[in-house]
């Protein structure tokens, strides 16, 4: 009983508790004028504090480790999800943006330009900080802890992505609806490899390799040409 009461109210915090902390405490007027340094430093310890958190909610409170994703998965399977989930992954959002830059998709939301690398050191920490972070911590919380705990509420692996993944998508609520629409949307497509391989592996290396991208060569590209 206090075992699943420990996992249903860590599910809650993912589903209610952070998508609002992230509406509230991240807006542009809030934020202006403070160094993104400091942001990108706030975002990944807080990050990492959830991450801790729900690895203590699995050591103490179960379910086993290999039922969060962190289990075994073979090299070539490893290699060939990585790769479909990454081209899958910035080809869609390139394609996105295009339709952005057209008027054809609604504009990206201020915090998101503002969040953007511009200078060396914005972009070293998003490449050692950020991304790695979302990659690791993200994917564990999401496509890990969470679906593996609403595929058992509702006995379905496809309710589970569809939870785990609008509540990844509400937790991007600074972005905007564009950004959560588009979390959302990765979200499911990275929860594709975890129900197939019940590894979390590739879609933590895409993760990686998808923001390191979008924070990193399309978001400033996009955000040059619209200025």
């Amino acid at each position: 009983m206090f075992s699943s009461a420990v996992r249903i109210g860590f599910s809650v915090l993912l589903i209610v508790g952070v998508p609002l902390l992230s509406w509230r405490s991240a807006r542009p007027e809030q934020l202006q004028g403070i160094p993104k340094t400091a942001l990108y430093f706030s975002a990944v310890v807080s990050q990492w504090i959830l991450a801790v958190i729900g690895a203590l909610v699995v050591f103490a409170a179960g379910p086993d480790w290999s039922a969060v994703g962190v289990a075994p998965v073979e090299v070539s399977g490893f290699f060939t999800w990585t790769a479909l989930l990454v081209v899958v992954s910035v080809a869609g959002l390139g394609f996105v943006l295009l339709l952005e830059q057209r008027g054809w998709w609604p504009k990206e939301s201020e915090m998101v330009k503002l969040l953007m690398p511009q200078n060396g050191g914005e972009r070293w920490w998003a490449i050692l900080g950020l991304a790695p972070t979302a990659g690791l911590c993200e994917e564990f919380l999401y496509r890990g802890f969470l679906l593996a705990e609403a595929t058992a509420w509702f006995h379905s692996a496809a309710w589970g992505v569809a939870v785990s993944s609008v509540a990844f998508g509400f937790a991007h609520s600074y972005q905007g609806l564009n950004g959560m629409v588009r979390a959302g949307l990765l979200g499911a497509l990275l929860a594709w490899p975890v129900v197939q391989l019940g590894s979390l592996y590739p879609s933590m290396t895409a993760h990686f390799l998808i923001d390191a991208a979008a924070l990193l060569w399309l978001g400033p590209k996009f955000v040059r040409q619209e200025g």
